[in-house]
């Protein structure tokens, strides 16, 4: 879709980083952008395109988001967003505070709001729209409009999200958490950790994982050193690859030369506090094509 003769190539980094923000999945926001292009070649005597791209997108997102409360009730472990490696390609091109922010403590403190309340926030305080814009593409008035985003922002800030860290302390716990898994250096690994820090796992019942949250720097140390040896002293190969995902360092494990998994951190303290794990082959799609 995105060619030099497409008239809506220069939307679309912005309608998929929106779409993607809306539902925390790649593949998602493609059928969901492919769907609002259909009905925006359908239309007639558009006047604004964007207004027009925009409105149509939020409100299938808004349908989407709705069908997936259910399938999330059923979700075996777990659930994550899909990890991407290209930001770039979705950037809503707005100079918010929030606007580069893809890291998965954000869109996982946005998957606990109400549809809606995602809505409006994404559009007001990521993407940077006016309320009044915001009320015609919900269909409600604007004053509602700045209530919904008063709720979520507070939600957002009872959430504690991450703060953004040197890329150098990121770097080196990094490399850390590479030398420790590979050297089964249990200890070492604990010392990288908060000592309350949490690890989740993501194989969407299709792969093995955690099916609860591990908690505790020396439980997750055990956790991640103890698969790493089983691989090895198995004759498989293991490889860790750091990469970029949702913007930040990360990890790609491979075994036997096949993304087995995405590795991403949050940093608190210049010490790793969350580890979050995708295995669900459906959501390495992205990152397999990528690298």
């Amino acid at each position: 879709m995105n060619t030099p003769c497409d008239p809506l190539a220069e939307h679309r980094p912005k309608l998929l980083g929106l779409a993607y923000r809306m539902l925390g999945s790649r593949a998602d926001a493609e059928d969901i952008l492919q769907e609002t292009y259909i009905r925006f070649a359908a239309a007639e005597n558009v006047r604004n395109s964007e207004a027009f791209l925009v409105t149509t997108l939020t409100r299938l997102c808004l349908d989407q988001l709705k069908s997936a409360r259910s399938r999330r009730e059923v979700y075996v472990g777990p659930w994550l967003p899909e990890p991407v490696s290209d930001v770039e390609d979705l950037s809503l091109q707005s100079k918010t505070e929030l606007a580069d922010d893809l890291s998965f403590a954000l869109l996982l403190a946005l998957e606990r709001l109400k549809p809606t309340e995602r809505a409006v926030f994404i559009l007001h305080d990521v993407f940077g729209k006016p309320y009044e814009e915001i009320a015609a593409t919900l269909e409600k008035q604007a004053p509602a409009c700045r209530q919904i985003g008063s709720r979520a922002r507070k939600a957002l800030r009872a959430a504690k999200l991450s703060q953004s860290v040197p890329a150098e302390t990121h770097s080196r716990l990094l490399q850390g958490f590479v030398d420790a898994v590979e050297s089964g250096d249990v200890e070492g690994l604990t010392s990288l950790l908060k000592a309350d820090a949490v690890a989740v796992s993501d194989g969407g019942g299709v792969k093995l994982s955690a099916l609860r949250p591990i908690r505790s720097a020396d439980k997750i140390a055990r956790f991640y050193v103890s698969i790493a040896g089983k691989q090895m002293a198995a004759g498989g190969q293991f490889e860790l690859r750091r990469a970029s995902i949702n913007g930040r360092p990360g990890l790609l494990v491979y075994i036997d030369n096949q993304l087995d998994l995405t590795l991403s951190f949050d940093v608190e303290d210049e010490r790793i506090a969350m580890i979050y794990s995708v295995r669900n082959p459906e959501k390495l799609t992205a990152i397999k094509y990528a690298h």
